[in-house]
């Protein structure tokens, strides 16, 4: 079952398909602010070598939770920036790619309290700021399912390496729900699914809100049937007021560690993740700050956008604050 798992998790893209997908993506570059339905004509003509693994992870099956692409064209690239905001890619063919990936599985979103609605995300170290446990920081990252707090949280989460680390140490860690709850006892799963639990918001998120971070919550750590769990878990944001709750949610974490697949991506790799499946985190690297350091670039996709939710939006595709939808859900 592991090997099987592991064949379907894992795809070599030919050197045909590669470059027909570079094709798309530098199209699809040029309309930076287009729609799903106006990306409609390019997203069917991606290679079926590229397409079909990937509509099929979309439906949201898949035991270990992530869908791996090697061998993509990521085109000519400057330096990795070591500050925020660069935009040194904007109109980049890695950005047309990923919104390309992202409507293929779903629609490409962006979150109007993070980045300020950014739609692509550069995840490179950022001097000084090492120790953040966000993507400008090089620590360890554990385990956690992105947006843990929001009500919106995104289905698929999409990392392309543009630039390996120095050592080609640095991996993304991929632990599933689905295998890590076989390791845990019917009563951690019944305490795990019973709506106790709290999650701060991200620093990311929280970084022009004054005080304490705001929390949500309360809500289970684990939904769905048995055997077909779903998963709503940081293990450095969620808590539990009680013992029980914390020891279940330490038990977790100590399953996830053990399912985990270190996967240490390299130039044009492409990890797709169903963020309701599988958390993920990230091993710890040492960042040089000479131009050549690890980046990669991130994008989110949901599946379903409510339209209420797209009626409030101030940018196509930008999730609202969460001050303006707090409480609708």
């Amino acid at each position: 079952m592991e090997l099987t798992a592991l064949k379907q998790s894992e795809v070599q893209v030919s050197a045909e398909d590669s470059r027909r997908m570079w094709e798309l993506s530098v199209r699809a570059a040029a309309l930076p602010a287009a729609s799903t339905p106006q990306l409609a004509d390019m997203l069917l003509d991606i290679p079926a070598g590229v397409r079909d693994p990937l509509v099929s992870f979309a439906e949201g099956t898949s035991h270990t939770g992530y869908l791996l692409l090697r061998g993509l064209e990521v085109g000519d690239l400057p330096p990795t920036p070591t500050g925020h905001d660069s935009h040194l890619l904007d109109g980049h063919g890695t950005s047309g790619a990923m919104a390309l990936f992202a409507d293929l599985v779903g629609s490409l979103i962006g979150y109007q309290d993070e980045k300020d609605g950014a739609l692509i995300h550069d995840v490179h170290p950022v001097r000084g700021e090492e120790t953040r446990i966000e993507n400008s920081g090089s620590v360890a990252f554990d385990f956690h399912t992105e947006n843990v707090h929001h009500p919106l949280r995104p289905d698929f989460l999409g990392l392309l390496c543009l630039r390996q680390d120095h050592d080609g140490v640095a991996a993304t860690r991929v632990a599933s729900v689905r295998e890590a709850e076989l390791l845990l006892t019917e009563e951690q799963r019944r305490v795990l699914r019973s709506p106790r639990f709290q999650s701060a918001y991200p620093t990311s998120f929280a970084r022009n809100i004054p005080g304490p971070r705001p929390t949500a919550g309360p809500h289970p750590v684990l939904f769905g049937r048995e055997g077909q769990s779903f998963m709503r878990f940081n293990s450095h944001n969620t808590t539990a007021a009680d013992a029980e709750g914390t020891a279940a949610l330490e038990a977790l974490s100590a399953a996830l560690e053990t399912v985990c697949r270190d996967i240490v991506l390299d130039r044009g790799d492409l990890v797709l993740v169903d963020n309701h499946i599988a958390a993920h985190g990230r091993s710890s690297f040492t960042p040089r700050y000479d131009g050549a350091d690890r980046w990669l670039r991130r994008c989110y996709s949901l599946r379903s956008t409510p339209r209420w939710a797209e009626h409030m939006m101030h940018g196509q595709r930008v999730v609202p604050e969460l001050a303006q939808i707090s409480g609708v859900f």
